[in-house]
């Protein structure tokens, strides 16, 4: 009986896929655990600008975001950044500590390049 031969290792090959979408969406909220005035769209979207000044500088506040929904009620918004801000405003988000010299904390809830994405939430889906 003839050996079989062993078949070749597979070949290494990274793959490194750039997304083609121009921008990219994040369903945020606000948390301020103390209460107190709640933000304004005006005023929320200066609090996202300031975030990014903070940790990025200049050239982070000039980073073009779009507020495009923003509910006062529960403090939650959609945000619209181009695609090569994402992790700067993440990041700004995430590290901002203060609004108004109270505690607060940004949540990113979702993100994805797709803004019908953010339109439903599997989690919280109830079959019946």
């Amino acid at each position: 009986m003839a050996a079989r031969a062993e078949p070749p290792p597979a070949a290494f090959e990274r793959r490194v896929l750039r997304s083609a979408a121009r921008h990219h969406y994040l369903r945020v909220r606000l948390e301020l655990p103390d209460g107190g005035a709640r933000p304004n769209a005006a005023q929320f979207k200066q609090l996202v600008v300031s975030a990014l000044r903070e940790l990025h500088g200049e050239v982070g506040a000039a980073l073009p975001v779009d507020v495009l929904t923003y509910e006062e009620k529960t403090l939650s918004a959609i945000l619209r950044v181009i695609s090569s801000g994402l992790v700067k405003l993440w990041s700004a988000l995430t590290l901002l500590g203060f609004y108004q010299n109270r505690r607060c904390a940004f949540r990113v809830l979702q993100t994805s390049p797709f803004l019908l994405a953010l339109s439903g939430n599997s989690r919280e889906l109830v079959l019946d």
